[in-house]
């Protein structure tokens, strides 16, 4: 990775100059000062049967998988983005086929799918991280890896739990680590406590801090955390957010962006201690939502993007401030089997005004609007 970083930021030197700037003292063009970047987080994917069901149906009934057409609401934001990151939350089955069975049973195709919207990377730190067991966290990351898309929150090996997952995102470097608040029934293996990432808020400060030291410029921390069905952040969710948004090295935050998820319905966005959190995205691809009794809740199937225009710091040694923060409402329409974007549908008529103002007073509702949180837009 050491070698990748030095060829991506010798490739970044040499296009710095642009067209307009003063000459340096040299006679040649000076150095460009950094430009900003975007970076998306959008809601948890869950393959469940009848989202299997539709990837077949889309890929013309002959065998095959195409999950690439249920993402078709999200591709405009997700690909002009500097950075992508989603969430993937079953595992994949021991031989890595595609079953269309419990949600623990994830097609490799969905990562293809994935890498085609434009994610550069995912977290997969969830209850169900383990639920296929060791083989299935391998074969989860292989896809990933087959894919091109990085990801954070579980390893295959302890030296891959201790390597920091950084990636580019314009001229900056950004760093995901993501962390689940358990591992669901499965106990982790014995020996093999690395396997997923479980929320320590020691832990994540200190690989916050390593990320650093390994280049970021920006630390991300994804957290499947929160209660299930419940539009608001809950008192765990709100203390370690104000626990970790508070942490600091040298006068500089540790952490730059919460991204939380596992409720499976929107929650609210925060900006904590000068931090943007979002304490619960939605699920941007699922089933049939239910609540605990059993019945059809439509809260499930609605979610959000968000979208954060980082500045470079103004100082050296300063923090990459967030400049824009947007928000952008989406649901997976059952019937379709797409994500929507609800801004656009909107725009075309469709009756979604309701479903939109709902997500809009959840996702605002601890104040994030005084703060400079806007509705954004997919189009």
């Amino acid at each position: 990775m050491a070698l990748a970083v030095t060829a991506l930021l010798a490739a970044a030197a040499a296009c710095q100059a642009r067209i307009g700037e003063p000459p340096a003292r040299s006679g040649h063009p000076g150095p460009a000062a950094p430009r900003a970047f975007t970076l998306v987080a959008s809601g948890g994917v869950l393959p469940h049967p009848s989202v299997v069901d539709r990837a077949r149906f889309d890929a013309g009934g002959a065998g095959g998988l195409d999950f690439r057409p249920l993402f078709a609401g999200a591709l405009p934001v997700v690909s002009r983005a500097d950075l992508a990151l989603c969430h993937l939350e079953p595992g994949y089955d021991a031989d890595g086929a595609g079953t269309g069975g419990p949600p623990t049973r994830t097609p490799p195709e969905l990562a293809q799918a994935l890498a085609a919207v434009g994610y550069d990377g995912c977290s997969v730190a969830s209850e169900d991280g383990l639920a296929a067991g060791a083989d299935g966290v391998r074969h989860i990351l292989d896809a990933l890896d087959r894919a091109g898309i990085r990801h954070a929150g579980a390893a295959r090996s302890e030296g891959e739990a201790r390597t920091v997952t950084i990636m580019p995102a314009g001229p900056a470097m950004v760093a995901h680590l993501a962390y689940t608040q358990d591992s669901g029934g499965p106990a982790l293996p014995a020996g093999q406590s690395w396997a997923v990432g479980l929320i320590d808020e020691g832990r994540i400060v200190a690989d916050a801090r390593a990320a650093r030291q390994a280049g970021a410029d920006v630390v991300v921390v994804s957290l499947h955390w929160g209660t299930a069905g419940q539009d608001e952040p809950d008192a765990r969710q709100l203390a370690l957010a104000d626990a970790l948004t508070a942490a600091s090295s040298h006068g500089r935050p540790d952490i730059d962006l919460i991204v939380g998820g596992h409720a499976h319905v929107p929650q609210a966005y925060e900006k904590v201690n000068g931090t943007w959190v979002i304490y619960g995205t939605g699920d941007q691809v699922t089933g049939q939502p239910a609540d605990r009794r059993g019945a059809v809740d439509p809260r499930g199937n609605q979610s959000t993007i968000g979208r954060f225009t980082f500045a470079p710091p103004t100082r050296p040694g300063g923090r990459w401030e967030v400049t824009t923060a947007e928000f952008i409402p989406q649901m997976y329409d059952m019937d379709a089997g797409r994500v929507v974007d609800l801004d656009t549908a909107l725009a075309r008529g469709a009756d979604v005004a309701g479903v939109r103002e709902r997500i809009q007073q959840v996702v605002l509702g601890r104040g994030a609007a005084e703060d400079g949180l806007v509705m954004g837009t997919g189009r």
